[in-house]
């Protein structure tokens, strides 16, 4: 059984100092990071050694509190349970080395399914608690999406995506009636909570272009291959209780509609670190728009070819960009809180 760690703890970074409440764990060499599209080449960091808790995630993992639990699942990817809905945002755990991180990014690295290592975090298909009602997806870069069309269709699940989602999904695997094509402004109900739709934009690179760019309009061959799933546009997700004000927006890529932001009437919003700054004022218009949301937690800053495992590890450069963020944050809304995550630590977000 592939095992992770997990810890019920959430890092909270203020402008005055870092603190949290650490699990015994061992940090990973940092190997990658693709923030949106702009993170090719970032240097590798050790983490701090130490004991390492392993436990089967998805049979021990710790409850939440609260109508509803939002849990990191790395990268841009989320799990929001209800009383009677399990959602997925963006569901990457197979986590697989494509040289990202030496600075070599192959394009033709093929794609893996590590079934272990999804089972351990979501349940062996069929048992209690492994059901996923809808699967969200932000966009169709294969850190978002090279997951989902297994887990929708071993957990019986609904995916929301884009036309390129729509036929990336059935070239896959999945029929037409577990596809559903999604543009922006779509107020959706899935079980208990209602998820509305907003269209989104994709980060650059530094010389202002985007990572395998491109839309798919009819059905492709089945992909093999990272570059055969493309960015296919991008979109963001608000999560609320029906008959409620207020909201969780999730993001996964860094840039945004301003105009599709305003008057989403939002309390939290994860926010994902850039790697460059090719984004104009990113962090400022993004809370602005968002009329100064009370919570931002930081996501899509970890390392993510390799096994979850606590506390998540990063480089020394996307360190030094948290803490910029992080001062920006505080200086543009100076009541928000900014909490950085540990993966599987329940949230109450909502």
């Amino acid at each position: 059984m592939t095992l992770v760690v997990v810890a019920a703890t959430l890092m909270a970074v203020n402008s005055d100092e870092t603190t949290m409440t650490t699990p015994t764990g061992a940090g990973m060499r940092r190997r990658a990071l693709l923030t949106g599209a702009g993170g090719l080449a970032l240097a590798g960091a050790a983490g701090p050694a130490g004991p390492v808790a392993a436990v089967p995630v998805a049979a021990d993992r710790p409850k939440h509190h609260g109508f509803t639990g939002f849990e990191w699942l790395g990268v841009a990817g989320w799990r929001v349970t209800t009383p009677t809905t399990t959602v997925l945002v963006d569901p990457y755990l197979s986590r697989f080395e494509t040289g990202l991180g030496a600075g070599r990014l192959n394009p033709e690295t093929r794609l893996h399914l590590d079934t272990a290592a999804v089972d351990a975090v979501l349940g062996v298909p069929g048992a209690p608690g492994s059901a996923v009602d809808a699967v969200f997806v932000t966009h169709t870069h294969w850190d978002h999406f090279a997951d989902v069309p297994h887990i929708a269709a071993t957990r019986g699940a609904t995916v929301y995506t884009t036309l390129t989602g729509y036929h990336l999904g059935q070239s896959m695997g999945l029929p037409s009636r577990r596809l559903a094509v999604v543009k922006g402004s779509e107020e959706l109900v899935v079980g208990d909570l209602v998820v509305r739709v907003v269209s989104a934009r994709h980060s650059r690179s530094e010389s202002g272009g985007l990572l395998f760019p491109g839309v798919r309009t009819q059905l492709p061959p089945r992909p093999e291959t990272i570059t055969e799933l493309p960015e296919g546009d991008t979109l963001g997700f608000v999560l609320r209780r029906p008959g409620t004000r207020g909201g969780v927006l999730l993001l996964g890529a860094s840039d945004y509609d301003d105009h599709e932001l305003r008057g989403l009437d939002v309390d939290t919003v994860a926010m994902p670190v850039p790697s460059n700054d090719v984004t104009a004022d990113y962090v400022a218009r993004l809370l602005r728009a968002l009329d100064l949301p009370r919570t931002v937690v930081l996501v899509h800053w970890d390392e993510f070819e390799s096994p979850l495992r606590n506390p998540p590890t990063t480089d020394d450069r996307t360190r030094g960009r948290i803490r910029e963020m992080t001062a920006e944050i505080r200086r543009v809304s100076p009541r928000s809180r900014v909490v950085q995550p540990n993966y599987l630590a329940p949230m109450a977000l909502l």
